[in-house]
């Protein structure tokens, strides 16, 4: 159980934003975030739908400014046409503002200090969501205990003594820490707010009564948020809007939060609700965990780490100074899990770039972004069987696709739908009037990937039918209007940009602060295309599968025959942009145009030896980059290329690297080190981005087995040093669930497969050279048919020998 279990020596310590080491607990739609302090403890509580000083005007049409932007691409001017957009609707005042998650609240629980403390510790448990604080102080051993109930959707805190009673306890609520306020992010620089007030929500109030604490504050859009606390224990007393609890040997507290409310009335239905909720913490924690640990176990990870009791801070030393321990690379793969396990629900918003836990009032880049965070965070949820918590970005989406459409109308005329990159639940119309945004029109269509494959890994018809074929029919008709045909038949994607780069003869700086962006507004980014040919092929596979829009089905097997095909320049590389007037430029951390090979399948290895090799050129020529420009996200994303071309030590080590640079105590991933150890860009600030923590999980799922349809691999990419392990019902497109046992010592492994819809006949790429399938031995074969039969496992065993990494490969 350690393996799922994260400890640490301290309590979160950070003084200007201490949220960032705090322990998370969520339930996908309430947030719980422990601080940990034996003293002054905080709990702060986040709600998925809180979001503030969002502002979206009406949107002007200013489709009329295509053509000058073509025009002037098209005479080789792109600096004159980069930002004839963006001036439009400036000239327009359209002036959007960003909405950002706002902390709900702290609860606060002080509790003076008898003695020095010791033996302190604090853990979280991925498999129930539950933190717990410990430590000793004279005689007695305290303990706290917070989870946040995925049943009964409060949050729950425990605290308990033993070898005495807790003497003295003061529970109040407040806004949450004034400090992360004063401290405003704008990209690489952090500003100190002078007039704080404007920074704070309005119209704070606290009251105590009975057993119960209330709590509202006022959001910028004259609505109330706050929470209510039942406190179940002896000798409770009101003082000054505080709740004192003396002589107790157990204190409960229950919360309900809300939002969007008027506090009155609020705070009634909260009392009412809290006044029928059980008192008993195991039955309210039993509850929780049934629901939770069934999707946190759905796959499993063995790694046969030692050391997996070492806390997080000892593990990360271990980092630092020698070998990246395997009890790390298995906690982090499950902190991934578990991430976006609290933080995803049906119905609810997506993970975001903080998950549910941001507790700065103006969030760095804390939106949901589509060029490549967004998708990033979901990667493992299909292959790491967890596909029901994809529906909670196929809703988010779903509710603003009039957004969307008013977006292809206004900015290019042009019908279908249109999802810039960034987006908040408060609106779905462009909101960064900036020319790399404005001319990045794969969202929708990247988006449309998550769709066709949560068919493809669930195999649930109605889902395509109903869902995934409207959303990707609207993708194909913006194409079909905004794609202009060129001299040889094939389309134009005009304007263009490959997230984020800039082409290579306009780039000529180095560094965040040099000129990287000084011109991203191209003509046919590779990566339009091959989205757009994944969405056409997948619209067409899937309409045929479930006999839909066959009056369409020709119009768009044309337009897939006018997709240009890919290039390859001197290097032997697959080129960025398919177009003359703009060469490769390898310095940049996004590599958007190997989405072929990653996270799209159009290309592997088995289909296109020679294009695949040139995919895999463009990406060792990336490495030009070299360390010091490398962020959180990049080496994560890296990790899952190189998984995907079957290079191991390769994906491990960019985990590793990861590791050492941007992985706080607490295992949150961030965008940077803030320490500047030469690892990563330089900035002023370090913004939490969850995003590789997930990528994490993904790459770690693809080196184990990757799949296509009619196609699974087997340990693929293993790398050298895993030489024994067992991962457990991974997903594999198709809807079969892959387990496979390996040990290299014995020179056995064990795969065992089960088709969960129907039944299938596929080819089983093996990585050996002997292979016993039912008493029959296979000599130098890597692939073979296997038959599944519906809900029937299939076992085969492997006669592993210690082959090395080339051989694997």
């Amino acid at each position: 159980m350690n393996k799922n279990i994260l400890k640490m020596s301290y309590p979160a310590r950070w003084w200007k934003a201490m949220w960032r080491e705090a322990l998370p607990s969520g339930n996908g739609e309430i947030g719980a975030a422990v601080y940990g302090g034996t003293y002054e403890e905080t709990v702060m509580l986040t709600h998925t739908d809180l979001w503030w000083k969002g502002k979206t005007p009406s949107m002007p049409n200013v489709s009329d400014q295509l053509p000058k932007v073509r025009d002037l691409l098209n005479i080789g001017e792109p600096r004159q046409a980069r930002n004839i957009i963006a001036d439009a609707f400036v000239e327009k005042e359209y002036n959007p503002q960003m909405a950002s998650p706002l902390p709900l609240g702290d609860l606060k629980i002080i509790m003076p200090a008898e003695h020095a403390f010791k033996k302190y510790s604090r853990q979280l448990n991925m498999e129930n969501g539950e933190v717990k604080v410990e430590w000793f102080d004279g005689g007695i051993n305290y303990h706290r205990h917070v989870f946040v109930s995925r049943d009964d959707n409060i949050i729950v805190c425990k605290i308990s003594s033993e070898g005495g009673v807790i003497n003295k306890a003061k529970l109040f609520f407040d806004l949450h820490d004034r400090r992360d306020a004063m401290y405003q992010a704008d990209n690489a620089t952090i500003k100190v707010t002078k007039n704080l007030e404007e920074y704070l929500p309005q119209n704070l109030e606290r009251k105590g009564k009975e057993d119960f604490l209330y709590y509202a504050a006022t959001n910028d859009d004259g609505t109330d948020f706050g929470a209510v606390a039942k406190i179940f224990a002896n000798h409770k007393k009101h003082i000054n809007k505080e709740l004192w609890v003396e002589d107790s040997q157990e204190i409960l507290v229950l919360i309900k939060v809300f939002i969007k409310s008027e506090r009155s009335e609020a705070w009634k239905n909260a009392t009412e609700k809290l006044n029928i909720v059980s008192d008993s913490y195991e039955k309210l924690l039993q509850k929780h965990e049934d629901i939770h640990k069934k999707l946190f176990d759905s796959t499993k990870l063995d790694l046969y780490a030692d050391n997996r009791e070492m806390t997080n801070e000892a593990l990360l030393m271990e980092a630092y100074n020698n070998q990246v321990p395997t009890a790390l690379v298995e906690k982090i793969w499950a902190f991934g899990r578990y991430l976006l396990i609290s933080s995803s629900k049906s119905g609810g918003n997506p993970c975001h770039l903080y998950g549910l836990w941001c507790g700065e009032y103006q969030g760095m880049w804390a939106f949901n972004m589509l060029n490549e965070n967004v998708a990033m965070i979901y990667w493992h949820a299909l292959s790491g069987n967890m596909p029901e918590l994809l529906l909670a970005l196929f809703d988010y989406y779903e509710k603003m696709i009039d957004d969307f459409k008013e977006n292809a109308k206004k900015i290019y005329g042009c019908r279908g739908i249109y999802i810039p990159a960034p987006t908040t639940p408060e609106s779905g119309l462009l909101k960064l009037i900036l020319p790399h945004i404005i001319h990045w029109t794969g969202g929708a269509g990247w988006l449309a990937q998550h769709y066709y494959d949560y068919y493809l890994f669930t195999q649930d018809i109605e889902f395509l039918a109903k869902r995934a074929l409207p959303f990707m029919k609207e993708v194909a008709l913006f194409y079909e209007d905004f794609f202009v045909i060129d001299e040889r038949g094939y389309f134009i994607s005009s304007p263009s940009n490959s997230p984020e780069n800039t082409p290579g003869n306009y780039w000529y700086g180095e560094g965040m602060n040099g000129s990287e962006k000084d011109m991203e507004t191209t003509i046919n980014a590779t990566m339009d295309f091959a989205i757009a040919k994944e969405v056409l092929t997948n619209l067409i596979n899937g309409s045929k599968e479930v006999n839909m829009y066959a009056e369409n089905i020709k119009k768009w097997e044309e337009m897939l025959e006018r997709i240009p095909p890919y290039e390859i320049n001197e290097d032997g590389a697959v080129k960025e942009w398919m177009h003359a007037f703009f060469e490769d430029n390898y310095h940049h951390r996004h590599e958007s145009h190997i989405y072929p090979v990653f996270p799209g399948i159009e290309v592997t290895k088995e289909s296109d030896p020679s294009l695949f090799q040139a995919f895999v050129t463009a990406v060792r020529k990336r490495l030009i980059i070299g360390l010091k420009e490398q962020s959180g996200w990049s080496l994560a994303h890296m990790a899952n290329n190189y998984a995907r071309m079957g290079e191991g030590d390769m994906a491990l080590e960019c985990l590793e690297i990861m590791s050492r640079s941007c992985v706080l105590n607490n295992f949150y991933t961030t965008h940077n080190d803030w320490r500047n150890m030469g690892i990563g860009v330089d900035m002023d600030w370090a913004p939490i981005q969850l995003d590789a923590n997930m990528g994490w999980c993904s790459a770690i799922n693809e080196m184990l087995m990757f799949s296509i349809p009619g196609q699974i691999s087997i340990l693929p990419s293993l790398p050298n040093k895993w030489k024994k392990g067992k991962v457990e019902n991974l997903l594999a497109r198709g809807g079969i669930e892959v387990s496979i046992e390996w040990d290299y010592s014995s020179g056995k492994s064990i795969v065992e497969l089960k088709a969960i819809k129907k039944d299938s006949l596929i080819d089983l790429i093996m990585p050996d050279k002997v292979i016993s399938v039912k008493g029959h031995s296979l000599i130098n074969h890597k692939i073979y048919k296997v038959q599944l039969i519906k809900e029937k496992k299939i076992q085969i065993e492997m006669n592993l020998k210690p082959i090395q990494q080339e051989e694997i490969c």
